[in-house]
């Protein structure tokens, strides 16, 4: 057979000496998908973890409720516009106060043996703070305008007593359900801000434990609360 008659061989029958990489498998790129999302969400849950905690803590466990005497009020209420008179007639703003730690007591000038028992656990409770006593005020607020007894006064000499508009009062201090408001002592804190509220109807055994309360709050805030800030 002559050469021209000899078959050839076509380039589409050689060997293809190219070096071919092997595509991913759908299902390895899906698992490395996968595991990469996965570690970014842990990542994210490990910088979000402390304040999840906090919001668990306060919202749900609140350790606080098992210790507290008082109840503690959330959100707490600044201390509105509230327009105050003193027992001889001079006019003022109840923002005046602010700045210092406020036991509030509330009622009639009238004020019957349960007012009067208020006022003397107030006093109490205050006094029992000893060195740290300075740093609070208490405060009768007067919801009308009748005469105050001229032997409750010896004890108000040193402690303002202030007329208010019991409507205006109403709408800033709310007493526990079923009860009224005069019936509660209320602190409010340097900032002004109304954050807790006395079982009503107090006897000494809970002024005492509502004092070991306004203790905790006065050490927990000794830090930026100074006498004379």
């Amino acid at each position: 057979m002559s050469e021209q008659s000899k078959p050839t061989v076509s380039s589409a029958q050689e060997p293809l000496n190219l070096s071919v990489h092997a595509m991913p498998v759908p299902d390895q790129a899906s698992a490395r998908n996968r595991n990469g999302r996965w570690k970014m969400l842990a990542v994210l849950f490990m910088c979000a973890a402390p304040v999840l905690a906090s919001y668990f803590t306060y919202y749900v466990i609140r350790p606080e409720g098992r210790h507290n005497f008082g109840a503690l009020i959330n959100p707490q209420r600044p201390i509105p516009a509230l327009a105050t008179t003193t027992l001889d007639g001079k006019a003022g703003e109840f923002l005046a106060l602010k700045g210092q730690w406020l036991l509030i007591s509330v009622g009639g000038a009238a004020c019957d043996e349960a007012c009067q028992q208020r006022l003397y656990l107030q006093r109490q409770m205050r006094e029992l703070l000893g060195r740290e006593k300075d740093r609070v005020e208490r405060v009768w607020l007067i919801t009308d305008d009748a005469s105050v007894d001229p032997r409750l006064k010896v004890g108000l000499e040193t402690s303002p007593a202030l007329r208010v508009s019991a409507a205006s009062l109403g709408k800033w201090l709310q007493p526990e359900a079923g009860h009224q408001l005069d019936e509660h002592l209320y602190l409010v804190d340097p900032m002004g801000n109304w954050m807790m509220r006395f079982p009503a109807n107090m006897d000494v055994a809970g002024a005492s434990k509502a004092k070991r309360d306004l203790t905790r709050l006065l050490t927990a805030s000794s830090s930026w609360d100074k006498v004379g800030r």
